[in-house]
């Protein structure tokens, strides 16, 4: 009974000293990957509050070097800039608020069983996922028959996307009760007030993300906008971010096949440098938007859509 007893104790003792290695490489390794995955964004934060020409050398490694503003002075006082940021932010909410309209009542129409053909428009959603048009006829579909070119609409309206709809009908199938709504129809019912009485408030973790989603979709969205938009006035705040991007390389391309005087060659030179340091303060700016937003949302995530898998 001692010996027994002995080995028991020594059992346990040797399960907690494995657990608490586990626990310590574990907690190292989790610190590591978060430590690789911010260290970007906060280089982009200290390149952008540091000398350009510190930033070229490599000296900026944990703290800014030659600490200087000036790069967001100039961000402020591009008014382009702010009219990309003003178009992003419109192009997010209605398209944010034109996905969820479509996308949420299809989701919980193809999530009841008893619905005709169900299958088959599964299936025509789905096959959308793997076959399209391609570019050009879809070039050819906004411009020349849809007239969207060069408009607010080429941004906000455009194609369902299909991954969200089956997700968040997979959600709205395994944690809504299909009893729920046969009580709400005996007390007389009807499909829309299921629909906004019971399935909207139970569907707010995957409506929230969802709605990120879409959000950042639209916000990053790049290659539309510079198929489909033309017009200064119009254009998105990616496209203005590639506008500043690209100037230090258009200075360079100009300076070489233009004859500068010396002083103009230095003024060209300063321009290139500020365009440089231009660069990381517009791309924290862009940013912060979607950084302020993910925390809120962040819950959800766990709440809703892991939850949703798990179950189903």
């Amino acid at each position: 009974m001692v010996t027994s007893g002995k080995k028991y104790e020594s059992g346990v003792i040797t399960f907690i000293r494995g657990d608490k290695a586990f626990d310590f490489f574990n907690n190292a390794f989790m610190f590591i990957f978060l430590l690789v995955m911010f260290y970007p964004l906060y280089y982009v934060v200290i390149a952008s509050l540091s000398d350009i020409t510190q930033v070229g050398l490599g000296n900026v490694f944990i703290w800014p070097n030659g600490f200087s503003l000036e790069s967001y002075r100039q961000v402020f006082n591009y008014d382009q800039l702010w009219v990309g940021y003003k178009n992003s932010l419109i192009y997010m909410t209605l398209n944010v608020i034109y996905n969820l309209c479509i996308l949420l009542p299809i989701a919980y129409a193809l999530s009841k069983k008893y619905l005709i053909f169900r299958k088959q428009i599964t299936f025509y959603f789905v096959f959308t996922m793997y076959f399209g048009g391609g570019m050009i006829p879809s070039y050819l579909l906004i411009t020349q028959t849809l007239r969207l070119g060069d408009t607010i609409w080429v941004m906000v309206l455009g194609g369902l996307a299909v991954t969200q709809m089956v997700v968040t009908r997979t959600f709205m199938m395994v944690t809504v009760p299909e009893e729920l709504y046969e009580s709400a129809e005996i007390d007389g019912a009807n499909q829309l007030t299921c629909f906004f009485k019971i399935a909207l408030p139970l569907s707010v973790p995957v409506i929230a993300v969802m709605a990120l989603q879409f959000g950042v979709g639209s916000w990053n969205a790049f290659f539309g906008a510079l198929l489909y938009i033309n017009r200064m006035s119009l254009q998105p705040l990616q496209l203005v971010l590639r506008s500043i991007l690209t100037l230090p390389q258009r200075m360079n391309i100009a300076s070489e096949i233009s004859e500068l005087s010396p002083e103009q060659f230095a003024d060209l030179e300063i321009r290139a440098r500020l365009a440089e340091s231009m660069k990381y303060s517009v791309i924290f700016i862009a940013s912060a938007p979607l950084l302020m937003a993910y925390p809120f949302v962040q819950k959800y995530f766990v709440k809703g859509l892991l939850i949703g898998s798990l179950k189903g």
